[in-house]
């Protein structure tokens, strides 16, 4: 599985504009109702809200991954989301969150999604393309930088 199997360059926010978890996932969330992913955000968004319920998806190094299921959608969607400032996710290591992949996969989805929660973590465990990411001037940028890693560790 590529980076660009799972993630699109219009997919990506490079300048989200929330101060917490909520709020995050809330601007996300709209993002999808307005690419006409998902008919209604509020939905997708106490979805993530009950995931993040049984644990923080922050899983550190200023990263987080939440993710739902959608009877609305048949293949994988996600949303990268860049917190240039960093916000407040409840992470394993306490610190801030300046980089969100939000993962979306259809409700009958096996293991598909666990290869995708899998290739993002393993693509963001390098901390120059973190710092690169965050220094990126736009989207274009950092989906150029994504693949270039992810062409290093397929």
């Amino acid at each position: 599985m590529k980076i660009s199997d799972i993630l699109k360059e219009g997919f990506i926010i490079a300048d989200l504009k929330a101060e917490d978890k909520t709020e995050a996932l809330n601007e996300i969330s709209i993002f999808l109702e307005r690419q006409g992913i998902i008919p209604d955000h509020a939905q997708l968004l106490q979805g993530l809200l009950n995931r993040e319920q049984l644990g923080s998806t922050g899983i550190g190094d200023n990263m987080a991954i939440p993710h739902a299921k959608s009877e609305n959608i048949e293949e994988i969607v996600t949303v990268f989301a860049r917190s240039p400032k960093g916000l407040d996710f409840e992470s394993l290591d306490r610190k801030p969150v300046h980089f969100i992949f939000m993962l979306l996969a259809p409700s009958a989805s096996t293991g598909l999604h666990l290869k995708a929660l899998a290739k993002i973590a393993r693509l963001f465990k390098n901390p120059s393309l973190r710092e690169n990411i965050l220094n990126a001037e736009n989207a274009g940028k950092i989906y150029s930088l994504m693949l270039e890693e992810d062409s290093k560790i397929s």
